[in-house]
């Protein structure tokens, strides 16, 4: 059986390649979405079904007997289309099926616009989990496919909730189709409009902090007189952690919020949680937010471990303070996930000894690292070395072997 898969941009018979407008021609079976099918031009087969999932596909070619059959994609089969898993199916079963890719929304969009989209980040948000705010945090254009629950109009929403609402944005509605349109505007009135369910988004760079190596100057942060975790342990915390830029962070009594910064800025397109009781402090993470513009931070008023408890699954924590809670706090962040990577810090001989207990209680080696810092400061023509109180650093046995 020769089997091809094709592309239809649109939907419509226009946006038809030549070589897919032939195989169709020829097909004596043909599949794909219902939609799809009410727009094939005249010349095709009348022998049709509707049928868009792997299963359902496999087993109506099965039972046809024909020699020549087209599946129908809508877009270009090369972007986030189900035509990927069904070669795999194909393929596996023997098969070799012809792909003729189609036009996508991302080149109706780019056309629409006049302009070139090679510099795009490309980003579906059709059925699957989508984090915009963490998508945008990348300092360049950003494309949106949109379906299902998600529209233009809540990925808008969400961004400007998050302080993106100035940026601008645009809208391409029933693309490749007499029925086009495309709506601009800042992503705040964006927000507040209705788009047809065929839809896309581009959201235009945003200002983002530049990337550095980790250890910020302890005077770039808003400090008050909250503890703050200062710089050479900060650079040191987030070696330790390993942070990988798609991550999901925890920062248990984050303080001024100095580690939150941190991991956020190593953390792009992830999420880091904040998590603080004392209301200065809370006050003071608000104010690093923003003077860093770190719009992947969320601030979690509350006390750990209750204020955990609906924060999604972490990949790593860092845990400055727990108000006497370590083994709380720490079986919380091993609850949700066994494997997550866990840094502890300690000033007192008594926290080392809790956040030891804490990880061995769940089978897991301690690792203790101590840091002793001292900066030179002027006495007359002299300068002194003062001693900051040393810090001791716990984390688990395993992590330097998991980040190698």
């Amino acid at each position: 059986m020769k089997i091809t898969l094709i592309g239809m941009g649109s939907g419509c018979p226009e946006s038809l390649t030549v070589q897919g407008y032939a195989a169709l021609r020829e097909a004596d079976l043909i599949l794909g979405a219902r939609r799809l099918l009410s727009a094939l031009p005249a010349g095709c087969t009348e022998n049709r079904a509707a049928a868009y999932l792997p299963d359902e596909i496999l087993e109506l070619l099965y039972a046809s007997g024909c020699e020549n059959a087209a599946l129908l994609y809508s877009g270009d089969t090369g972007f986030y289309s189900g035509a990927s898993a069904l070669v795999e199916r194909l393929q596996a079963q023997g098969y070799q099926p012809v792909v003729l890719p189609g036009l996508s929304s991302v080149q109706m969009l780019s056309a629409a616009l006049g302009r070139p989209w090679q510099d795009w980040k490309l980003v579906s948000a059709h059925g699957r989990a989508c984090d915009p705010v963490a998508e945008c945090m990348e300092g360049r254009p950003t494309f949106f496919l949109t379906g299902g629950s998600e529209s233009p109009a809540t990925l808008c929403a969400q961004l400007a909730a998050e302080g993106f609402g100035k940026l601008a944005a645009a809208v391409g509605e029933n693309l490749g189709t007499p029925e086009q349109k495309v709506y601009t505007g800042t992503v705040g009135q964006l927000a507040a409009s209705h788009f047809e369910s065929l839809s896309v988004l581009l959201v235009e760079a945003a200002q983002v902090p530049s990337r550095r190596t980790q250890g910020l100057p302890d005077e770039a942060f808003a400090r008050g007189k909250v503890p703050m975790t200062k710089q050479e342990v900060r650079a040191a915390v987030l070696a330790k952690l390993g942070v990988q830029p798609g991550e999901l962070l925890w920062d248990v009594g984050a303080g001024t919020g100095s580690v939150s910064v941190e991991l956020a800025l190593a953390a792009p397109r992830g999420r880091v949680y904040a998590v603080e009781c004392d209301p200065e402090a809370c006050a003071l993470i608000r104010q690093n937010k923003e003077k860093f513009a770190v719009r992947n931070l969320t601030l979690v008023e509350g006390t750990a471990p209750a204020a955990l408890e609906n924060l999604p699954a972490p990949d790593a924590v860092f845990i400055g303070g727990t108000k006497g809670n370590m083994a709380a706090v720490v079986e919380a962040a091993l609850a949700r996930n066994p494997a997550a990577r866990v840094c502890i810090s300690a000033i007192a001989l008594e926290t080392l000894s809790a956040a030891v207990a804490a990880l061995t209680a769940h089978g897991l080696q301690a690792e203790v690292c101590q840091i002793s810092v001292s900066r030179a400061k002027a006495a007359g023509k002299l300068h002194l070395l003062m001693a900051n109180n040393p810090i001791f650093l716990i984390t688990r046995a395993d992590e330097a072997e998991k980040s190698v």
